[in-house]
């Protein structure tokens, strides 16, 4: 006859070994979930900064006799949106500003529907080959989640406290002279 006393509690020893492997197993999935997240987060507002570059791209180019109205140093959060003036290009620039503000969409009275902390910068540059000005750089700062590498383009440098949270995006627009 087996004695049943020497079997007792080992079921009770793998039920415990069971539960923390699984217990590791849904705190590893935990963390992958939280990871997806900010991932997902990341690129939502990189791609509304994409939408939000091309629309200007298309104002600039729309207005190309005036494409020089349109450069400046930033818009956006922590500058006050121009006043839509009398010109097409000041009006594009005001409703640029409150879209990277996030005036698509309101939460509670808040303007919620763009980046974190976005920016919006036009400069122009002159080419080294031709020593012709006409070429446009439109881009977009935010704030990202994680850290990544320095953007080397300055729109919207030392804004963010941490320059490896700061995220840009940039379009070159050439205007051609059809003087």
């Amino acid at each position: 006859m087996i004695s049943r006393s020497k079997n007792a509690g080992f079921s009770l020893i793998e039920v415990l070994v069971t539960i923390v492997i699984l217990i590791i197993g849904l705190l590893g999935l935990a963390g992958l979930q939280g990871r997806a997240l900010t991932s997902q987060m990341e690129a939502y507002q990189r791609s509304q900064a994409l939408i939000l570059l091309k629309d200007m791209a298309d104002r600039v180019n729309a207005n190309r006799k005036n494409a020089a109205s349109y450069v400046t140093a930033g818009v956006g959060t922590g500058a006050t949106c121009p006043a839509a003036g009398a010109t097409i290009a000041s009006q594009d620039m005001n409703e640029w500003c409150e879209a990277l503000l996030g005036a698509a969409e309101t939460q509670g009275g808040a303007k919620v529907g763009a980046m974190i902390g976005a920016r919006g910068c036009i400069d122009e540059t002159v080419s080294p080959a031709s020593g012709v000005a006409g070429i446009y750089r439109i881009a977009i700062a935010w704030q990202g989640l994680n850290s990544t590498a320095i953007p080397s383009i300055p729109c919207g440098q030392n804004q963010y406290g941490n320059e490896t949270l700061r995220r840009v995006v940039a379009l070159p627009v050439s205007i051609a002279d059809m003087d």
